[in-house]
């Protein structure tokens, strides 16, 4: 017997819940500041309320907007709302929401420029551009010796500095001596640990570096 079912979402479906989608968006920004920041759940609380075992039939597209409100919304730390004060901002936008978006449709690899060209020249002037912003030498720009790529997090941007500036040094890496301040993001001190693979000379013991 010939199984007619259809598995993928259909143009027409796509852009009706992708309406509904970006509509839940922009009403949870809308009334993000009358949430809590911190929620209010105890652990457990929003894995209690999902099945106990994988579904072997997929919810549909209106109740997973309704899961979002009655499950993960209520165990949220509201990191939009203009009452959060801690850690950093995210810093997102309409646009670049908007932007995102786009990236996740167009699903661009763009390791190489042979995987995808726009995307690898794209990130390239737009990296120049930023050389130009911050008034530095030229010698920071793709058309020279230097150029550079977006990191996908502040974390890995700590880790290839480093390593960049251990690479520059060609120094013995005992006599290297990295600089940070004590209200700096945890990850300055794993990159430091990572990239020079010892710890005697740490001032934080590399037991508690681990803690977090």
């Amino acid at each position: 017997m010939e199984n007619n079912q259809e598995y993928h979402m259909s143009s027409d479906e796509f852009r009706h819940w992708g309406y509904k989608t970006i509509d839940w968006i922009a009403n949870y920004l809308e009334t993000v500041e009358q949430l809590p920041v911190l929620s209010p759940v105890e652990p457990g609380d929003i894995r209690a309320k999902l099945p106990e075992t994988f579904p072997v039939k997929g919810e549909s597209f209106a109740e997973i907007l309704q899961d979002l409100d009655e499950i993960i919304v209520p165990g949220l730390t509201n990191w939009q709302s203009p009452n959060f004060f801690a850690f950093f901002p995210t810093g997102i936008s309409a646009p670049s929401i908007l932007g995102e978006l786009v990236s996740a449709g167009l699903g661009v690899q763009g390791m190489l420029w042979a995987t995808s060209p726009a995307c690898t020249e794209l990130e390239t002037h737009v990296l120049d551009w930023l050389i130009d912003m911050l008034k530095l030498p030229s010698q920071f720009k793709s058309s020279t010796t230097g150029g550079g790529v977006i990191q996908d997090s502040a974390s890995s941007a700590s880790l290839v500095a480093l390593i960049a500036a251990r690479e520059q040094l060609k120094a013995d890496i005992n006599q290297l001596v990295v600089y940070t301040s004590t209200q700096a993001h945890l990850d300055a001190l794993k990159a430091t640990c990572l990239i020079f693979s010892f710890f005697s000379n740490l001032s934080i013991p590399f037991r508690d570096i681990c803690q977090f």
